[in-house]
């Protein structure tokens, strides 16, 4: 039971004896501190000699330590107070029923304890003490040289925590290489994903066109064509985190970003935290990578969800701002311009000053472990950067937390154009002789029948080395356009092209692909030059592209 100090104190005066066996050491005021130290370090004393005990705090205190401590004598005290949560234990050698090395041996069986161990006595020779030092304590002492124990407690101190950040760099190693294995795997889920998606895609195009126009079964179709896109963002998102630094600005209205993302963030909250939504009005453009922010937007509301664990108000809102001199100090960082703003606010539990100072700082987290990497708002900040905005936040422990993002203006929001009308009408149609290269059969076989209803002699390739035997064998009319996949066994689409051209220079080659821009740069693919087809593809995106380039 924890006493209080000015009693132990006063006590101890009238008696002649030692205070009781815990209490509380405050740094006296007119010592410098010598060594650096936590705040207040909590310490266990295995020591049955109360004189000798005294003679250790009154040194403790005047090094200028703040600390806690607690002196026991037994194995089965020893036991108890383990788990207690000790900075550091100092031991006498012996003790009546108990020793230093039988209580360094039972702190040594727990693995999930690393706490510094001493060893001081008024006995111990050197045979002892180098026996110590091979069991893992960290130090000895002789009782008549305890002038040392101030700086022995310090480097013990300053060593296990050098241990401790060792440990949390390889489990941020590990972390990180955890993230880019899942990275790698999100790439490939993402690229099946995606062939499935062209196929979806693919093939309720082609019943609404046989459908008509008043069918009362073009409102399924409509439903196909919807859930597949939006399954197509989501793939997207994939795609996103598994990029290495490859963005694709683009003017943006940022309503129509979060507005993409409205029914994936209802399902990151749970039915405890209430979100509601605000849209500005006029807010003008941004010119950013749409995948990064949705990446943005999602790591914020995922931790303010975290910060609301008994529920609470979720506020996402959009907005213009036009930053000047008069109003920037309420704006640190943010120089004067226009801008366009995204805010999300909580009424969380907040944070404190020293959080918020560390916030952005790669692996720093919160969290509790298994629950953050400690990655997204480090992220998050990378991204805005890379737009040319900023972030802040505003936070007080209690009161909730409120981010704010600025992006520059670009100008007036673009005129919304119906997504009806860019999938409108007729597909080009045409006659030259094509050779599809595709090694996943669903897509293959839709490319096909899409290009043979619009009148193309059609030739199939199950991969490279396929392609290449068909070219040579085939003796009809020249082939004017070879559609090739990136990726594929055997031979990819760019080894593929080399061989091609060497046979016909002036051949034209569309490549597509549903992997990551860094995959296909692997695949040995150039970053400019080429005709490409992202998938997933509609069947009128395929026929306008394979128009386009055989009359370029």
């Amino acid at each position: 039971m924890e006493a209080n100090p000015a009693n132990n104190t006063a006590a101890s005066q009238q008696s002649g004896s030692f205070p009781p066996s815990f209490g509380l050491c405050d740094r006296p005021e007119d010592v410098p501190v010598s060594q650096q130290t936590p705040d207040l370090v909590r310490i266990l004393m295995l020591e049955d000699d109360a004189i000798d005990a005294e003679l250790m705090i009154e040194e403790l205190k005047r090094v200028g330590f703040k600390f806690q401590w607690e002196r026991i004598q037994s194995e089965a005290e020893f036991l108890e107070r383990l788990d207690r949560g000790f900075d550091i234990i100092l031991s006498d050698y012996s003790m009546p029923g108990f020793t230093g090395f039988r209580a360094l041996e039972l702190l040594k069986e727990r693995a999930d304890l690393d706490i510094p161990f001493i060893i001081i006595s008024g006995t111990i020779g050197e045979e002892t003490a180098v026996g110590a030092i091979k069991r893992g304590a960290d130090d000895y002492l002789l009782k008549d040289r305890i002038g040392r124990l101030g700086p022995a407690v310090s480097r013990a101190l300053r060593e296990v925590e050098e241990r401790r950040e060792k440990k949390r760099l390889q489990a941020q190693f590990l972390e990180a290489q955890k993230m880019e294995v899942i990275g790698q795997l999100s790439a490939g889920v993402a690229h099946d994903f995606n062939n499935v998606l062209a196929v979806i895609m693919g093939y309720s195009d082609l019943l609404e066109q046989e459908l008509g126009p008043d069918h009362p079964l073009q409102r399924y179709t409509d439903e196909i064509r919807q859930a597949a896109r939006r399954a197509t963002g989501l793939t997207r998102q994939l795609l996103i985190f598994s990029r290495k630094e490859t963005i694709q600005p683009e003017l943006l209205d940022l309503n129509d970003v979060v507005t993409s993302m409205d029914k994936l963030m209802r399902r990151l909250v749970d039915e405890k935290v209430e979100l509601t939504i605000e849209y500005g009005k006029g807010l003008g453009q941004i010119k950013a990578d749409s995948g990064y922010i949705w990446q943005v937007l999602m790591n914020l509301v995922v931790n303010a969800r975290d910060a609301m664990i008994e529920g609470g108000r979720l506020h996402v809102r959009t907005g213009a701002q036009t930053i000047t001199g008069a109003n920037r100090p309420a704006h640190a960082g943010v120089p004067p311009g226009e801008y366009v703003t995204l805010s999300v606010s909580d009424t969380g539990t907040g944070m404190s000053d020293a959080v918020k100072a560390r916030l952005f700082e790669p692996f720093f987290t919160t969290k509790p472990a298994g629950k953050g990497t400690g990655l997204g708002l480090a992220t998050c900040q990378t991204i805005i950067r890379q737009t040319g905005g900023y972030i802040e936040v505003e936070s007080d422990l209690g009161r909730g937390t409120t981010f704010r993002v600025y992006f520059p203006r670009m100008g007036q929001p673009a005129r919304a154009q119906p997504e009806k009308a860019a999938a409108s009408g007729p597909a080009p149609r045409g006659t030259e002789t094509l050779l599809i290269v595709e090694d996943e059969p669903a897509v293959r076989l839709l490319a096909q029948g899409v290009l043979q209803s619009l009148g193309y002699d059609v030739l199939v390739a199950l991969h490279g080395l396929d392609a290449l035997r068909i070219t040579r064998e085939h003796q009809g009319p020249r082939i004017a356009l070879v559609i090739a996949d990136v990726v594929m066994p055997r031979m990819g689409g760019a080894e593929l092209a080399d061989w091609l051209r060497s046979l016909d220079p002036n051949l034209k080659i569309l490549f597509s692909s549903g992997y990551t821009e860094d995959a296909i740069a692997a695949a040995g693919m150039p970053s400019t030059g080429i005709d490409f087809l992202p998938k997933p593809y509609s069947p009128l995106a395929l026929a306008r592209k394979v128009r386009e380039i055989l009359d370029s």
